[in-house]
């Protein structure tokens, strides 16, 4: 009786090992599916990309910032960040958390519409200015999806794409990420349009911060006036970290063009 059962147990650890398998998949397709399908599950994506695109942007401007001091350095990091596979791996990735972000909005905006406002995010005290950008997202993300795609074309098509591919950029060297700094900003047309693109990030971070914690479940009564004062201050030195480099440049008072 022993060496049966000692016979069949491979066999019924091979059944449970499939079952749990199975089990696991389904899980996560079910998991997968209520992302798609259902409105927190959107809002959970929104918010996780959102998080995402925040912490890149605390890069960028990071980087940004060097150019104001030295222009070598920063062609240095252009370089290092140009058509190097990794480099192009990270801007795929990044792509991707931009398109899945925008498309997730529309959805969301979308669902707002037909529910008259019912599946707005629901909080009990709101500033005006918060209750403006809360008002107003899909504005605000018009004005950003445009300014991206200006500056993808004052900068990435110049820079990585044009390495990529071989084709001439207008400085002739696709890493003098520092020449296509003071090119584009020495033009008062793109300073007041990077101006009016940086002011909406601005609303639209003082807005999806709190509203990422709060769809997290990182908020309660407590945290909420807190996270939206850490948002505030955040994507205002945020924003300021790139305005500075835009009036700098604009100006001609960046203490690397002394040096150029």
């Amino acid at each position: 009786m022993m060496n049966i059962c000692k016979e069949h147990q491979p066999r019924n650890n091979y059944l449970n090992a499939h079952i749990n398998i199975l089990t696991f998949k389904y899980f996560n397709y079910q998991s997968f599916m209520w992302l798609i399908n259902s409105s927190i599950g959107r809002k959970v994506v929104m918010s996780v990309t959102g998080i995402a695109l925040i912490l890149f942007l605390t890069f960028h401007m990071s980087m940004n910032v060097v150019a104001l001091f030295s222009g070598e350095a920063y062609n240095m990091i252009c370089e290092l960040l140009g058509a190097n596979w990794y480099a192009v791996v990270a801007t795929i990735a990044l792509a991707a958390l931009v398109v899945c972000h925008i498309v997730y909005a529309f959805i969301l905006t979308a669902q707002n519409l037909r529910a008259r406002g019912n599946e707005r995010y629901a909080v009990t005290q709101r500033s005006s200015k918060v209750e403006w950008a809360s008002q107003n997202m899909l504005v605000l993300g018009i004005i950003i999806l445009l300014g991206l795609l200006l500056h993808l074309y004052n900068f990435w098509y110049n820079m990585m794409f044009a390495e990529i591919f071989h084709i001439a950029d207008p400085l002739g060297n696709p890493a003098d990420g520092f020449g296509y700094i003071r090119e584009t900003f020495a033009q008062p047309l793109y300073v007041v349009l990077y101006v009016i693109w940086l002011v909406a990030i601005w609303f639209h971070l003082t807005h999806g911060f709190w509203s990422a914690m709060q769809t997290l479940g990182i908020s309660n009564k407590i945290w909420f006036n807190r996270w939206k004062t850490i948002g505030e201050v955040y994507a205002t030195l945020l924003m300021l970290g790139f305005l500075v480099v835009v009036l700098a440049f604009a100006f001609g008072c960046a203490p690397s063009l002394c040096c150029a």
